[in-house]
């Protein structure tokens, strides 16, 4: 498959890995509408990458919103073909000690928003008799990498549930399902339970991936033959050790 002429939504796009797959899909002629609730943001990348472009303000807690989002995508550019999942909340803290509230907004965000997401784009592309679902996942799908990611790891245990299970109902339909799994990405992410991103990352002994790295993934997954299906990608720091 090729990217060029195709249409995708991305969430998550104003900042970090998502707004990295969406400059990397229009170099390759792809269409996306960008998604993420920073408005201002969204317009500045839509600037930037030009006409291939749609910002589209979306809170994916809000299943309408997701619904909306998926209806102006296919408005605007006539169809949809990728849906990336891509945004995503990590915040951090014990079970004895953890806010509940914190727990809550981290299953909204990354395991309802994303099948909000899902559901809306998938029943479009089921339509078709094609598509792609990319879900952008974390290494702590696979395991929990320290005790105060607990809650974390588990909304990204779901996701791994989420793709398996949507794979085995749409393979037959003509609709792939795509986990990309990133160990340590340098975005902003760690800001939300760090005084500074650049603090995080000074207080690591190797080089994290850049998220381009993160974007080049699932581009090579996308890119496969229709009839093949790279359903699972572990990306990693060649230094990071686990």
């Amino acid at each position: 498959m090729t990217l060029h002429g195709k249409t995708a939504i991305v969430t998550g796009a104003s900042s970090g890995i998502g707004e990295a797959i969406a400059m990397r899909f229009v170099d390759k002629g792809c269409n996306v509408a960008l998604a993420a609730r920073r408005l201002e943001r969204l317009d500045k990348l839509a600037a930037e990458l030009g006409e291939r472009a749609l910002p589209v303000k979306t809170d994916v807690t809000d299943p309408g919103a997701c619904a909306a989002l998926v209806a102006r995508t296919v408005e605007h550019f006539g169809g949809l073909d990728v849906l990336v999942n891509n945004a995503g909340l990590g915040l951090y803290g014990s079970i004895a000690d953890g806010n509940p509230e914190d727990w809550r907004m981290m299953f909204d965000v990354n395991v309802l928003g994303v099948l909000y997401t899902t559901r809306a784009a998938v029943r479009h592309m089921l339509e078709r008799g094609q598509g792609d679902v990319v879900f952008v996942s974390s290494i702590a799908g696979r395991r929990v990498p320290r005790a105060d990611g607990t809650v974390y790891a588990a909304t990204k245990h779901a996701i791994t549930a989420i793709a398996e299970g949507l794979r085995m109902d749409v393979t037959s339909k003509g609709v792939r399902s795509i986990t990309v799994e990133p160990g340590l990405v340098r975005t902003e992410f760690p800001e939300s339970s760090y005084p500074s991103a650049e603090e995080f990352y000074a207080d690591k002994d190797y080089e994290p991936l850049e998220a381009e790295d993160v974007a080049a993934a699932v581009a090579y997954a996308l890119e496969q033959p229709a009839h093949v299906s790279v359903n699972e990608v572990l990306i990693r720091s060649t230094e990071q050790t686990k």
